[in-house]
């Protein structure tokens, strides 16, 4: 089931490449549908980085997604971020996050960098 591959520029290209992913999707590996179907799956991926940037989230919502995941306490925080009044006035967005504060949050609770260190109104990027 070969068809001609081409750059995706549009959104009707995009909804054909996804159309063309579902029927190929069952594709036996090593075959040429597999082949088309790896192709298509990376041009529909670099047109939706392109077209549908994904935000990051903002550090302090992702260090209390991350406490929620690991059962951390605030008082978790204190042996990495200081103190106490520290650790509650930078998760109430009082005080600005510190490098020092990002590389003890990015060490110990596997946080990236990228997140934490973030521009306003940054993207995610791979590159």
């Amino acid at each position: 089931m070969l068809t001609t591959i081409r750059l995706i520029k549009t959104e009707e290209d995009y909804e054909s490449a996804l159309s063309q992913i579902r029927a190929l999707m069952n594709a036996e590996a090593g075959t040429s549908e597999a082949d088309e179907l790896e192709v298509l799956a990376t041009l529909v991926e670099l047109y939706e980085e392109e077209h549908f940037p994904i935000d990051l989230p903002d550090p302090i919502a992702a260090i209390r997604f991350r406490m929620e995941q690991a059962e951390l306490s605030t008082q978790s925080l204190t042996p990495i971020l200081g103190d106490p009044t520290t650790v509650v006035d930078f998760l109430n967005g009082n005080i600005p996050l510190t490098l020092k504060m990002a590389r003890a949050l990015h060490h110990k609770l596997q946080i990236p960098a990228e997140v934490l260190l973030q521009e306003p109104e940054a993207l995610i990027s791979e590159k």
